[in-house]
């Protein structure tokens, strides 16, 4: 940019991880960005806060699992240190211990699954249960996470693929559900067989190591997002919360030249949209502009889920085995975890009693109970997982109630999700469920996503150097070639019956 031009403007509407990977990027290459943020604090769902008593709190504990490497990249750029070391993990069930995973780096490397099948710990679940998962590998092969393997599997329940290649009902019941109902937070029946398909395999099964993840030391919003936050206003950019977007400003070219908020307008040379599908529905509703998009007005063919978010406070300490837990079985169509925040969380390493988090998902027969009533809950939960929990007494407590939170990948959902290039010359979009082909539904995703929503808006306006993305680690070299194998035989199939088949 030469000396005395004005820097192009660029408005990010949504401070999570997206809006601010978006912003930052910007920023550091000389862009006038404005960040917009609906709420009263940027970060999103998952900046936390604190409550009345000055006690951190915040909607979900999320994991930072190994394939995260652009994730891990930044905070060494920041040269922050929010992590804790790897974590082992348990689930539970009304029955007890089911499941202990190992820390899978430390064990000698198998071939991917191997790892995987022989190293985790089951307690219960017999071997002939988990021998009925290989005919699975199929479809973990012939999803190869392009367009078409989306398209292919998108439209099949996850209970229904599970069903088709003859999972036994144990392992489906006490492995599989319970896996998609705190990665997809939704039963298998409600949820996409390829979105069950992408996240086995980007967190589970691509590589041995996958599965292995790392907490934050606090809350991501003090431990991330707040140093963050600083570097981003210092390359430039405005954070501005309390800020919903309530239409765009469209010329006759098919450009947006500014984003309305309220009574307020901010002019725009490109838009970058980082907002999850409840709150992009939202402004959507309100917005005669996007309303006049087809895409944008089949977004409200999406959903999202429903989470209940509880922070508990024991007065006595208890021997937790692992940091990190998942239980299934409780409810029906409910998944929980809970997390040993004096293990992970700076804040409570020396508390004097015990710190939990219990976090429910697919949540939406608890969210209209009163706090008298959920609180006894969590506990009798806790309880049958550690039993030190019964005699425990409640001194305090945090419960947050989260209408519509999370994405939901529903069956037949994926026609309905945008790429990042939208139908306007100049507007973006990012977020976990943006269509891409950078892995699974993860914070990673999202962040990668605001990189690639910036890396477009350098390209459109010419301005900039784009951001390196660090890549999904390749598959193994026999995955690959099972892949390579496979696709040839689809493709040969339909040179012979073009027709035949259902995509």
């Amino acid at each position: 940019m030469s000396e005395g031009e004005q820097a192009k403007k660029v408005v990010v509407v949504g401070a999570g991880w997206a809006g601010l990977s978006a912003s930052y990027h910007l920023a550091k290459q000389g862009y006038d960005v404005t960040l917009l943020e609906a709420g009263s604090y940027p970060g999103g769902l998952v900046a936390g806060w604190k409550t009345s008593k000055g006690r951190s709190v915040e909607a979900g504990i999320h994991g930072f699992w190994y394939p995260y490497s652009n994730i891990f990249s930044l905070v060494n750029e920041l040269e922050i240190s929010p992590f804790t070391s790897w974590t082992r993990s348990s689930q539970y069930s009304p029955v007890g211990l089911e499941v202990e995973s190992p820390i899978f780096q430390n064990l000698p490397q198998l071939p991917t699954p191997l790892g995987t099948f022989l190293y985790t710990q089951f307690k219960r679940l017999p071997l002939i249960d988990r021998l009925s998962a290989l005919p699975l590998l199929y479809s973990v092969i012939d999803f190869d996470n392009s367009d078409e393997a989306w398209r292919r599997y998108d439209s099949v329940t996850a209970r229904e693929l599970f069903k088709d290649f003859g999972v036994s009902a144990r392992l489906y019941r006490e492995s599989f559900e319970p896996m998609l109902l705190v990665g997809l937070f939704a039963p298998g029946e409600q949820c996409s067989a390829a979105a069950a398909l992408g996240m086995l395999y980007f967190f589970i099964l691509a590589h041995q190591p996958n599965f292995d993840v790392v907490w934050c030391r606090g809350t991501v919003g003090e431990k991330i997002f707040h140093p963050w936050i600083k570097q981003i206003e210092k390359a430039g950019a405005r954070v501005l919360a309390k800020h919903p977007v309530t239409d765009l400003i469209v010329d006759s070219n098919n450009r947006v030249t500014g984003v309305i908020c309220n009574n307020e307008k901010f002019d725009a040379d490109a838009v970058i949209f980082a907002v999850g599908i409840t709150g992009m529905k939202k402004i959507v509703s309100g917005s005669p502009s996007l309303q006049s998009r087809e895409e944008f007005r089949n977004l409200n063919n999406l959903g999202a889920i429903d989470v209940l978010a509880t922070r508990l406070w024991f007065d006595s300490k208890i021997n937790i085995p692992r940091p990190s837990n998942a239980c299934f079985g409780f409810d029906a169509t409910t998944g929980w975890t809970f997390f040993d925040l004096n293990a992970l969380h700076d804040e409570y390493r020396d508390e004097p009693g015990t710190v939990i988090e219990a976090d429910f998902y697919h949540a939406n027969q608890l969210l209209p109970l009163q706090d008298e009533q959920i609180l006894p809950l969590v506990q009798r939960y806790l309880g049958v997982c550690v039993p030190e929990f019964q005699q425990a007494k409640l001194i305090d407590s945090s419960v947050i109630r989260l209408p519509q939170a999370v994405s939901h990948f529903a069956p037949g959902s994926y026609q309905y999700m945008l790429p990042v290039k939208t139908s306007f010359d100049n507007v973006f979009m990012s977020g976990d469920w943006i269509v891409n082909s950078h892995g699974s539904w993860s914070q990673e995703k999202a962040y990668v996503t605001g990189l690639e929503a910036a890396n477009y808006v350098i390209s459109y306006l010419g301005e900039g150097t784009l951001a390196h993305i660090l890549p999904v680690e390749v598959d193994e070299m026999h995955i690959r070639f099972a892949r390579m194998i496979n696709k040839a035989t689809r493709q040969l199939g339909k040179s012979i019956l073009p027709d035949f088949l259902l995509p």
